[in-house]
């Protein structure tokens, strides 16, 4: 009973801190998403922070200076989509960072070289640059990343629900990957994408489709999007859980009590941010 309680106020916190993020914009921080930028430049970095940790040890100096590149590039694309020019020298701060550390390595005798430049850009291209692109989607319409957080959460509450529910039935549940994720079935997985589907027409219903950006076609482009949502949002949870099963740990961190580390918290979004940004911003205004 302890554990649910404190998972319950640890999910309650998350989910607050979320929200306020988005829609909360104090009269000090003008109306350009910048509360948004600040924390979750901050998570961005706590979670960059937690991958060096699980796959560098104790390199103190590699950690920093990852954190470093991640804060320049979040930083980098926030003043991108914002179009505010500051982003260039920014960029070429970022790309200096990166370097150094690389050249680093020359005056490092006891470290595996090729392992930390791979961990390096492992951790930017894996979770630096989502967290980054989230500002894209923020600054392109603040309501198309609530409704994306949404269908994530919707899309783990869906896969919980019909995988217990199924597993007390004969025969049980069918494991996905068992040596990745014993927990997680297919029957979860399709429980997931019905629950997604359902709060994407919801989404159309209500009017909410137009409101976030999908105007196309409103009823195919909220399915697809609550689709992708649902997707690739598995398939980021799923890799996070190959990583730590690779490593050897239950949890990416402490962060959060009763819900481990913050790449624990965050981990569907790690594919499911790109694959928005480009469906639904990108594509759309190059085509």
């Amino acid at each position: 009973m302890n554990n649910f309680i404190t998972r319950t106020l640890s999910a309650l916190v998350y989910a607050g801190v979320v929200i306020a993020s988005l829609l909360v914009q104090p009269e000090c921080f003008g109306n350009h998403m910048l509360l948004f930028g600040v924390v979750f430049m901050m998570v961005s970095t706590l979670a960059v922070r937690e991958f060096h940790k699980l796959v560098g040890g104790s390199d103190v100096k590699i950690q920093s200076y990852a954190m470093m590149a991640n804060a320049l590039l979040f930083c980098t694309l926030y003043f991108f989509f914002y179009g505010d020019l500051v982003w260039r020298p920014l960029l070429f701060a970022y790309v200096a960072i990166l370097m150094l550390t690389m050249i680093l390595h020359l005056f490092r005798e006891k470290v595996n070289a090729i392992q930390s430049w791979g961990n390096l850009c492992a951790g930017q291209l894996m979770i630096a640059l989502p967290f980054a692109l989230m500002s894209g989607i923020a600054l392109y319409d603040k309501w198309l990343l609530f409704a994306l957080f949404i269908l994530i959460w919707v899309n783990d509450s869906g896969a919980y629900i019909v995988g217990s529910l199924m597993a007390k039935r004969k025969g049980g549940n069918h494991k996905m990957f068992p040596r990745v994720s014993p927990a997680k079935s297919w029957e979860g997985l399709v429980g997931g994408f019905i629950f997604d589907l359902i709060a994407g027409y919801i989404f159309y219903l209500v009017g909410w489709t137009s409101t976030i950006g999908l105007t196309a076609y409103p009823l195919l482009d909220s399915l697809l999007f609550a689709l992708a949502v649902g997707i690739f949002g598995t398939l980021g949870d799923l890799m996070e859980s190959l990583m730590k099963r690779t490593i050897g740990v239950k949890d990416s961190g402490t962060f959060m009590p009763g819900h481990g580390g913050v790449l624990d918290r965050f981990d569907s979004l790690l594919l499911a941010v790109p694959v928005v940004y480009f469906l639904f911003i990108y594509l759309p205004s190059v085509l």
